[in-house]
């Protein structure tokens, strides 16, 4: 990875206090199809002038998908249009820009060469983002111009990799997947398959028919589904949909079907000289379309809304919002905090639980800081593993501790990286029974000081989910304190709370061990004991 130092001089700077609009900015996409590089005036925090746009035919995954590598070629005509993005920043005054890369260089050996090579030439830091990420992005472009409401949508971004589906509304995306299913991925394993235009569609339909929307949001019934990325723009513009005035356009799948038969009977020639379409979208908007027509059927509408925006613009929503919002910190917080609460959703956990558990680990590790000496980092660990602790439970009650290490730290969060996921996944599988040993799967691989960071932050979350063991929610805070060699926690809630307090004896013995203070359960009003 890039040197830390010159990373320091180079990168766009971090929040800062006070920033003044207009305020220019810029981002940079570099998908597996192509690069898209626009400027930005912001006039305030959501809304902005285009200044400059440009877009790329370097198509990074065709490589990337059948040997694994990226190839000399295009890595060559990457890093050129990366030292003309650099010149028209600087010639533009931008003064934070925010660069991502998507499946192919996820995908590739050679990815993090790659980044390094483009930041030594260019001095533009790139950065790699998850599928979740990259729903996050296109979620915050679509609801700058959609209007989401309370309702519950279905959101698709297909790319030259990946596929993006989300149920989301306008507070967030409530759960997200990411399928390896993008026009190009496809037209490189599909082609040659089959030779006649009718059998290479009849391939791609039953390919597509293997993508599915998770049974765990079934019961939801969106009231509409949105579609963003080039090939449906292009293929809404076949259909002749012109944007409406607030800038979007609808395409009806009876429209999309008929424009599948025209695209199958075609040849890329054709396409190219009688459809008009650039010779890098000629070749995979059918497998595009495929795609969007799945999702369409699975998301039972029979319009398509496309919004004329994607991951490009939600970047330079998502750069100037934590530029202008309080800091990155708070930024990574409220990234952190919905890509669990999405994580959790798609596994029907009990809600009101987990965020009760995660406020209280919240409020416990913030009191005893001076205890613990852990940073912020850890304080987001924290949050998530509280919040979902229990997805486990989706697969089985028995051993759902267990289920819960697995499901984490196999998925990946907005702000997080794949270690930190690992970490989150631990913590929530030591939420109840055995206490972290080193013979345990993804424990045993640990340094010493990421073990000693689970082991406290298990324990604290020991002691919050005792507080709501029974997911009653009748403890409403606690405040917490030490005294000596004891650690006094005051509940503030309904009832006796005998059934709290029975719960943290049996789970708060790591707390104890880990920390070495006894725990003491004090009413507020109650006499302490040395006064009785």
């Amino acid at each position: 990875m890039p040197d830390t130092d010159a990373q320091a001089e180079n990168l766009p700077p971090a929040a800062e206090p006070g920033i003044s609009f207009p305020l220019r900015v810029a981002a940079i996409d570099m998908g597996s199809n192509g690069i898209r590089f626009e400027v930005a005036e912001f006039s305030d925090a959501t809304t902005f002038e285009e200044l400059e746009y440009e877009r790329v035919p370097v198509r990074l995954g065709h490589d990337a998908f059948v040997s694994g590598k990226l190839s000399d070629a295009v890595m060559d005509a990457a890093a050129e249009a990366f030292g003309r993005f650099r010149s028209r920043m600087d010639e533009l005054g931008v003064s934070h820009y925010r660069a991502i890369a998507t499946s192919a260089v996820r995908e590739s050996r050679n990815g993090s060469e790659f980044v390094q090579r483009l930041f030594d030439e260019s001095a533009i830091q790139v950065e790699t983002i998850t599928g979740t990420e990259e729903a996050k992005l296109v979620w915050l472009a679509v609801s700058s111009r959609v209007p989401l409401a309370d309702e519950k949508w279905i959101l698709v971004d297909l790319g030259g990799g990946s596929v993006e589906v989300s149920l989301v509304d306008n507070s967030g995306t409530i759960w997200s997947q990411s399928h390896t299913m993008g026009s190009v991925r496809l037209l490189t394993e599909l082609s040659g398959v089959s030779d006649s235009p009718g059998g290479f569609r009849r391939l791609l339909a039953e390919y597509a028919s293997t993508l599915n929307i998770p049974a765990a949001a079934q019961h939801w019934k969106p009231a509409g589904l949105v579609a963003t990325g080039g090939n449906i723009e292009a293929l809404a513009e076949l259909a002749g949909a012109e944007p409406d005035a607030t800038g979007v356009s609808q395409v009806s799948l009876e429209e999309l079907r008929a424009l599948i038969d025209t695209l199958a009977r075609l040849s890329y020639k054709q396409r190219v000289d009688d459809l008009g379409l650039r010779k890098d979208r000629a070749d995979v908007i059918l497998p595009a379309a495929v795609v969007y027509e799945r999702i369409g059927i699975l998301a039972g509408v029979s319009t398509i809304l496309v919004p004329h925006v994607g991951i490009k613009d939600g970047i330079l929503l998502d750069l100037v919002d934590g530029l202008s919002s309080g800091g990155h910190g708070d930024r990574l917080d409220r990234e952190v905090y919905q890509g669990a609460m999405a994580l959790g959703r798609r596994y029907l956990f009990d809600e009101r639980h987990g965020v009760r558990v995660a406020e209280f680990s919240r409020s416990l590790f913030d009191q005893l800081q001076d205890l613990h000496g852990l940073g912020e980092a850890d304080r987001r660990l924290l949050t998530a593993a509280a919040l979902v602790h229990e997805i486990g439970q989706f697969v089985s009650y028995r051993r759902h501790h267990r289920h819960s290490f697995y499901l984490i730290s196999y998925a990946d969060l907005p702000g997080m990286t794949a270690r930190e996921m690992l970490l989150t996944g631990l913590v929530a599988r030591y939420h109840r029974r055995a206490a972290p040993k080193e013979s345990h799967d993804g424990f045993r691989n640990l340094s010493e000081d990421e073990r000693e960071r689970v082991r406290k932050l298990s324990a604290l979350l020991r002691v919050a989910d005792a507080f709501d063991r029974e997911h009653l929610q009748r403890v409403e805070s606690l405040s917490a304190r030490v005294d000596g060699d004891q650690l006094i926690i005051e509940p503030d809630g309904a009832g006796d709370l005998l059934l709290e307090q029975w719960a943290l004896t049996r789970k708060g013995k790591l707390f104890e061990s880990v920390f070495g203070l006894a725990l003491r359960v004090e009413r507020p009003g109650e006499p302490a004991a040395d006064e009785e």
